[in-house]
């Protein structure tokens, strides 16, 4: 069997690190906000190239504090794309805001720029990316629309670790950035944790506050806040693979490529542009028959994924706060299929899938 994800061979390499790390963390006897949360933000930071990183305890935390930071007035809008996973939703209305739908540039899956302005009025208050299966956005002319008409820029960057565009990494191009280190993602802790990147020393100091219960001296709270703080075991686990980074990019980029060139016939494939580096969180493939061709796969002995069976419209929780049809969303929510990329995936592996495919 193929597996889709496991977690435990993707860990394995990284096993006797990890547990050193751990027992660095027990023998400390400090627990919460100490010396390897301080270590994980310095090296987090430097890596995105962004002055500030705030651990969080989750990456919904980290883009509902965003929001929460810059103070919009309840109901105001924010323009989010229709085809993200429910979380980026989620952070904009647990903030009392609305969201307002932009549906994606279906050959990339990211937020289409030129359908921004559409859906701009007098009370839209910033625009929320999604950096989607580990391709950044097309950012030149968001950051253009963003400028010209006063908005607030926040990145969803949870697949996006390590994912440039024109050589800048996602996470620098906001007001703020949004991670999470969910244990599937590129760079994934072992256990839920997120983070908040940001230039913009004033905005850092108003995150760190939000994710400490509103404080910043011991018992004395400033503002209403959160308990959402990034613990010292998982900032020490990160830390450990944060230095494996590139080799767990390139290892999943070798397998993209392996699948971009090998796949025939008529399955939609990831679109490949020089100006973006793709580190492959998700690698996605599109067919008709979806469905039919998931169950054939698994007969095979080929687990795959769907990110995401249900677009944000559709979903229950969304019923009365999103109106309308999305029909590009619908139909790439009704056609994706998420081939097997962990870092735990060989090439035979792929190879395999890829005849597979071929076949079917």
């Amino acid at each position: 069997m193929i597996e889709y994800e496991n977690l435990r061979a993707a860990n394995a390499p990284f096993m006797n690190e990890l547990r050193d790390a751990f027992a660095r963390v027990l023998d400390s006897g400090w627990f919460i906000l100490g010396k390897s949360v301080q270590a994980f933000e310095s090296e987090f930071a430097s890596y995105i190239g962004s002055r500030h990183c705030i651990g969080t305890a989750n990456g919904l935390d980290a883009l509902t504090m965003s929001l929460k930071a810059l103070n919009f007035a309840p109901g105001d809008e924010v323009i989010v794309p229709s085809n993200t996973y429910i979380a980026t939703i989620l952070s904009i209305v647990q903030s009392g805001l609305q969201p307002v739908l932009v549906e994606p540039d279906p050959r990339t899956y990211n937020i289409d720029p030129s359908r921004i302005g559409d859906a701009i009025t007098p009370r839209t208050r910033a625009v929320m990316i999604v950096h989607l299966y580990g391709k950044a956005c097309d950012m030149d002319p968001i950051l253009a629309v963003c400028r010209a008409r006063g908005l607030r820029l926040i990145e969803d960057c949870a697949q996006s670790h390590g994912a440039t565009y024109k050589g800048r990494m996602t996470g620098t191009f906001g007001d703020y950035a949004a991670f999470s280190f969910y244990p599937t993602k590129n760079l994934g802790a072992l256990g839920d944790a997120g983070a908040v990147t940001t230039d913009d020393d004033a905005l850092a100091l108003a995150i760190r506050r939000l994710r400490n219960y509103g404080s910043d001296v011991k018992y004395y709270n400033e503002v209403v806040g959160y308990n959402s703080r990034l613990d010292e075991v998982q900032a020490a686990f990160l830390s450990v693979k944060l230095k494996k980074m590139d080799e767990i990019t390139a290892h999943k980029r070798a397998l993209a490529g392996l699948y971009l060139a090998g796949i025939k016939g008529e399955f939609v494939l990831p679109a490949v542009d020089p100006a973006f580096f793709d580190v492959y969180h998700i690698f996605n493939i599109r067919h008709p028959r979806r469905d039919e061709l998931k169950k054939y796969l698994l007969e095979k002995g080929i687990k795959t994924d769907i990110h995401y069976p249900v677009p944000p419209h559709r979903q229950n929780a969304m019923k009365g706060i999103i109106t309308g049809e999305y029909p590009i969303a619908a139909e790439i929510h009704a056609t994706t299929l998420s081939l097997p990329i962990s870092l735990a995936t060989t090439e035979d592996e792929v190879r395999t899938v890829i005849d597979a495919l071929n076949a079917f």
